[in-house]
């Protein structure tokens, strides 16, 4: 068990060194994605700053609270980038051009093996890096002191969040087995996820329930937000439970599309 464990850890630490080697070879690329990533994070804070120029607090949310939600919201977001971007290549064009097999004539899991092509993508520290300032400013600016229990739970918050994200992103690239290209509804759902930095109570009631029950992009951040500001359990205590159902799923449909590949010979 320990030796297939190791196995696997030297095996992702490899294929990563080979993706991060890739990737040095487009610096440019790289810098541009940065630099948009800084200009949107940038915009998003000024977007907040200009509303509360205007407004005390929108449905009882301060300035601060809502910068410490937009950075909290960044931080499972940053995780999942940081390990699992290779989903979006199954959900472009690994099936469409026929290069899926490769996962599947390996010794080790195709999951895995497809995750470890693209191990620490570097564009996901910034995520986590600007995400850390912001809730460390913010929560400094309101004041804010967890309790031990609080400081425990947190990186399981964003660890759970992480694993959400992570979910979806699966759940939409698997599509691909048999639509071949699933990029455009994978989009869709990252996009709907942005939703998830601004409260929830900002938005209609239908919009809050497909957040929550149907892309539960809400326990990514909004749940463990309302629990770190105020310590209300509310549905913080979902969290878990939400997070295992959405593996699940992912992790079956992700499995009938393989098999589903494996039967056509695609």
């Amino acid at each position: 068990m320990t030796g297939t464990v190791g196995r696997h850890v030297r095996l992702a630490f490899f294929l990563g060194g080979v993706g991060l080697h890739r990737l040095s070879m487009y610096r440019m690329d790289f810098a541009l994605g940065a630099g948009a990533f800084l200009i949107r994070v940038g915009l998003q804070t000024a977007v907040v700053g200009l509303v509360f120029r205007q407004v005390p607090a929108v449905d009882g949310w301060s300035c601060d609270e809502v910068l410490f939600l937009l950075g909290f919201s960044l931080l499972p977001r940053g995780l999942d980038h940081l390990f699992t971007d290779q989903l979006w290549e199954l959900g472009r064009k690994l099936v469409q051009r026929g290069e899926f097999y490769r996962y599947l004539i390996r010794p080790v899991n195709p999951l895995f093996s497809l995750l470890s092509e693209r191990f620490f993508h570097p564009d996901a520290v910034g995520e986590l890096v600007v995400g850390g300032v912001l809730v460390g400013w913010s929560g400094h600016e309101l004041g804010l002191d967890p309790t031990s229990l609080q400081w425990c739970v947190a990186p399981l918050l964003v660890v759970c969040g992480a694993l959400i994200h992570t979910s979806v992103k699966l759940l939409f690239a698997s599509l691909s087995f048999w639509t071949v290209t699933s990029l455009p509804s994978m989009y869709a759902a990252n996009q709907v996820s942005e939703f998830a930095g601004y409260p929830l109570d900002i938005y209609h009631p239908s919009l809050r329930a497909v957040l929550t029950w149907v892309l539960p992009f809400a326990f990514t951040s909004y749940v463990p937000c309302v629990y770190l500001l105020t310590g209300a359990t509310g549905l913080v205590v979902w969290l878990p439970v939400v997070t295992a159902g959405a593996v699940a799923v992912a992790l079956t449909v992700w499995r009938r599309g393989v098999d589903a590949y494996e039967m056509t010979g695609s």
